[in-house]
């Protein structure tokens, strides 16, 4: 009777490859968690964001239920949301607008959502900003400013009013 036959050898290769790219690709996958999670935190009732690599501050929450990473922007009068993420979230825009940015002037839409930032504020049918060429969602001072907040040695403190 004849042994059964071998895989290749370039087969095995090929498959061990894989399996070193996949763990590769899950040990970073898990750091990067890890980096985002401990850049967030509570201190009794303050909410303490810590400076991310890319020099900016973000706050995890939710809109209409969908998880996001707002970007937390002091220089924006309103909370504005990239247009691909409100389809995500079910945002209905309710008309055209037009709005000043830092890089111009913008056309988007008006929509209103449900937003709700990991241990701070959750308002209900919010009046939100749709840009669709915004990179990441900006949480603005029309709900940063229901909130205390300073900045000291690369972190921010938010705290309930």
């Amino acid at each position: 009777m004849a042994a059964p036959s071998e895989l290749p050898r370039s087969l095995k290769l090929l498959t061990i490859w894989l399996l070193i790219g996949g763990a590769v690709f899950l040990a970073f996958q898990a750091w990067e968690q890890a980096q985002s999670a401990s850049r967030f935190r509570f201190e009794g009732r303050s909410v303490v964001l810590k400076r991310a690599p890319d020099g900016h501050f973000h706050w995890p929450g939710r809109v209409n239920g969908v998880a996001v990473d707002f970007l937390v922007d002091t220089g924006a009068s309103n909370t504005a949301l990239p247009t691909a993420l409100a389809e995500r979230a079910g945002v209905q825009a309710r008309g055209e607008l037009r709005t000043h940015t830092a890089g111009g002037v913008a056309a988007g839409q008006a929509a209103v959502a449900d937003i709700r930032l990991d241990g701070g504020p959750h308002v209900e049918r919010w009046p939100v900003m749709l840009l669709p060429q915004l990179g990441a969602p900006l949480l603005g001072m029309d709900v940063l400013g229901r909130l205390n907040f300073s900045q000291r040695d690369g972190e921010l403190r938010l705290d309930p009013r």
